[in-house]
């Protein structure tokens, strides 16, 4: 047998998913939930109501492009800076052109 350096790497990257801090926190929700639910303690249940959607929240945040994100946020700012700007050119010509009118 020949050692493959490639499926070593995609072993480990597995293992680091599987035992990534989302699942860990996903199974410390259920598990705070489980026993609230079974103790009847409700602090217990209320982190684990709040932990689980907080996972999936957390999950979505790290997968999202933030730099995309940002880069969609400058072009949409500098869109409204232009606009403000012709709209100010615009009404600063049609003073100039009707000086009569306030």
């Amino acid at each position: 047998m020949t050692h493959d350096p490639n499926k070593e790497i995609q072993e480990s990257s597995l293992i680091g998913r599987i035992l990534s801090m989302e699942a860990l926190l996903l199974l410390m929700g259920i598990a705070s939930l489980i026993y609230g639910i079974v103790n009847d303690v409700t602090m217990n249940i209320f982190w684990g109501v709040v932990i689980i959607p907080g996972v999936f929240l957390l999950h979505k945040v790290r997968k999202k492009d933030w730099a995309k994100h940002w880069q969609e946020m400058e072009a949409e700012q500098k869109a409204i800076l232009e606009y403000e700007e012709r709209k100010k050119n615009a009404r600063a010509m049609q003073k100039k052109d009707n000086p009569d009118e306030k």
